[in-house]
């Protein structure tokens, strides 16, 4: 942010007012005691910077899109066909802006993160083919162009797309700050607070006030908030219905800080007739995302074991051959919603040293386990059956492991070493997991030995993906055979 020098004014006056300079740091801009000195408003307007960006942007996406597909279509179309592809990039160009725009292309999460916009190109470049060719279909169009040239054409395009939004970065940067927004936090004598590249203002050494009742002050309040896209006032509890009403009739967006809100861990808000609550928990996936998942846990689970099906028979006679026992293991663990469910496991251990509760992990020398339940339990395979709970909707073939109800880390009860720990439960229980792709498997001796799980767990709960799930069941392909796997 740029800086200007000025003669000292009054703190109480109106107009021009000026206040001690800041330098940008990581932990924010402090507006405090400082020999230099700035006139107010702290900073330009951003917002007209982001529009001017905006513009340029849709510019070079236009010109992008004519680029690559006018130099695909020179070198692979006939000549024949290049009124064509001209029509097809004035066809495109309009429909590509309306769906970038509503995947937020031009937003101010695009401008900060460039992978955001990245995949977003992605985005709209896929839809904006799926729309034309609706389109085609509908109108009965005669434009038509091969599949290997308009193959490529989008190729290029997303290539050319990306690029711009690397290219045109550096400007971004300089035009608008690495935040893009402009943000000013008012310490009012609340909790700490810092955000990156903010200017934080002391209310006490700059006399401001929440007084909706001075017209002086509300003036004074105006200025310092002029050309802020957002501003966070951190206050006693008993001053936020004061600044609320402040920041109600303002144009910015006003933020009171809440210590709750951090602590109880809210993801959102909502307001009924006659009171309001703090959204603490919601399903960590979508209708959508549970659909897709439920549809890839069914199908592979369904050709796995039908792939597999002769290796479970023979695990299955050479296990009742060995002393006579049951062929599966059972044991209550929980799943998804805190319910119990059976788990499925070919047994490893000897029949009549069986330990339903799981208060015992297995140990390297165990001498519960079998000679065929050495081997099973080297190579995974005696957990192949949890398929069956796949298909039965019990697990997923991706999520956290569930535990025996009574594993303990150390001496003590997994929930009582973290209660972030029933987080876990949120989601369907996996046949492997994140964790166990780090290696993370075995006996948990000491605390540390879950808590590093439960990180990695916490990790996979923080964002499901269909990309994600199926590079942990290929990385699990490497862990099959493992040094803790007894």
């Amino acid at each position: 942010m740029t800086t200007t020098s000025a003669t000292s004014v009054s703190d109480t006056g109106t107009g021009h007012a000026t206040v001690p300079a800041h330098e940008d740091g990581r932990d924010g801009a402090s507006v405090t005691g400082d020999k230099r000195r700035f006139i107010l408003p702290l900073g330009p307007s951003l917002e007209r910077r982001r529009l001017q960006i905006y513009l340029s942007l849709t510019a070079f996406d236009a010109l992008g899109i004519a680029i690559a597909f006018l130099s695909v279509g020179l070198t692979l179309t006939r000549v024949d066909d290049r009124n064509i592809l001209a029509n097809l990039v004035l066809l495109f160009i309009p429909v590509f802006w309306t769906i970038a725009l509503s995947l937020r292309l031009y937003s101010v999460r695009a401008l900060i993160s460039s992978r955001f916009a990245q995949v977003r190109v992605v985005y709209s470049v896929f839809g904006a083919v799926t729309a034309l060719i609706f389109m085609a279909y509908l109108a009965h169009s005669p434009l038509a162009i091969g599949r290997l040239s308009m193959g490529f054409n989008v190729l290029a395009a997303v290539i050319v797309l990306a690029s711009i939004r690397t290219l045109v970065r550096p400007l971004i940067l300089r035009r608008c700050g690495p935040t893009v927004e402009n943000v000013l936090i008012i310490d009012d004598g609340g909790a700490s607070v810092r955000v990156p590249g903010a200017w934080i203002v002391q209310a006490h050494e700059h006399n401001l006030k929440p007084d909706f009742c001075d017209p002086h002050m509300l003036d004074r309040l105006g200025l310092f908030m002029t050309n802020m896209d957002r501003v966070l006032v951190s206050c006693a509890p008993e001053r936020r219905a004061a600044w609320a009403m402040i920041f109600k009739g303002s144009n910015v967006s006003g933020e009171i800080v809440d210590p709750d809100v951090y602590s109880l861990g809210v993801v959102g808000a909502r307001r009924s007739h006659s009171f309001g609550t703090l959204i603490v928990s919601v399903g960590p996936l979508s209708l959508q995302d549970r659909a897709v998942k439920r549809g890839m846990d069914i199908t592979a689970a369904g050709c796995a074991l039908l792939f597999l099906l002769p290796l479970l028979i023979t695990v299955a006679i050479v296990i009742r051959l060995e002393d006579k026992g049951p062929v599966f293991f059972r044991q209550q663990r929980q799943g998804r919603n805190n319910r119990l469910f059976w788990i499925y496991k070919f047994r490893s251990m000897s029949a009549l040293r069986l330990d339903q509760a799981g208060a015992r992990s297995a140990s390297r020398d165990d001498d519960r386990i079998t000679r065929i339940g050495q081997i099973i339990r080297r190579t995974s395979i005696d957990e192949l059956p949890q398929l069956i709970n796949v298909l039965r909707g019990d697990m997923s073939l991706v999520g956290p492991r569930p535990h025996a109800i009574g594993s303990l880390a150390g001496n003590k009860r997994f929930w009582e070493v973290d209660p972030r720990y029933l987080l876990r439960h949120s989601l369907k229980p996996g046949l492997t997991g994140l964790a166990q792709v780090r290696g993370l498997r075995g006996a948990t001796d000491t605390e540390t030995d879950l808590t590093y799980r439960l990180q990695a767990d916490l990790e996979y709960l923080d964002g499901w993906t269909v990309l994600r799930d199926l590079k942990i069941i290929l990385g699990t392909i490497r862990v099959l055979v493992h040094e803790k796997a007894y």
